[in-house]
């Protein structure tokens, strides 16, 4: 089955912005170092070209080698934590809806329902998320 590549043409600008912005702090924390292009290149086990392009923001450059710029940058940094479930918002806030409209449903609608979107419940809710998903793996 052929590959089919999103063009970085057709990225939501958004995107892009990101992927610049991104170029630009690993330009910056490879400076103060004062450590080349080579340099890096070498530790990350890329070529020099390739490390060229990472500090332009090309959104071709593999993922990967731009994780390896930032764990090369901050080590003690954990990347997977941005989206972690207990860190996806948007998807707390759609269980939260659906926890309102089942409980909406058993009791009819008349009754008075907790605040399903108070920091402690999405909190909660996100620890049970949280531990539902480890509990899979």
């Amino acid at each position: 089955m052929p590959r089919q590549n999103t063009p970085p043409s057709d990225y939501p600008r958004a995107v892009l912005h990101q992927i610049e912005q991104l170029a630009q702090n690993i330009v910056i924390a490879r400076k103060r170092r004062g450590e080349s292009q080579a340099q890096w290149a070498r530790k990350l086990g890329i070529s020099q070209p390739t490390m060229a392009r990472i500090e332009r923001g090309d959104p071709s450059v593999a993922m990967a080698s731009y994780v390896m710029c930032m764990w090369l940058i901050n080590q003690a940094g954990g990347l997977a934590n941005l989206i972690a479930p207990q860190n996806d918002h948007a998807s707390l806030e759609q269980e939260v809806a659906k926890v309102r409209a089942r409980r909406g449903k058993s009791v009819g609608g008349t009754k008075k329902l907790p605040d399903m979107a108070s920091p402690s419940v999405v909190s909660g809710l996100a620890a049970l998320l949280a531990k539902s998903e480890l509990e899979k793996i």
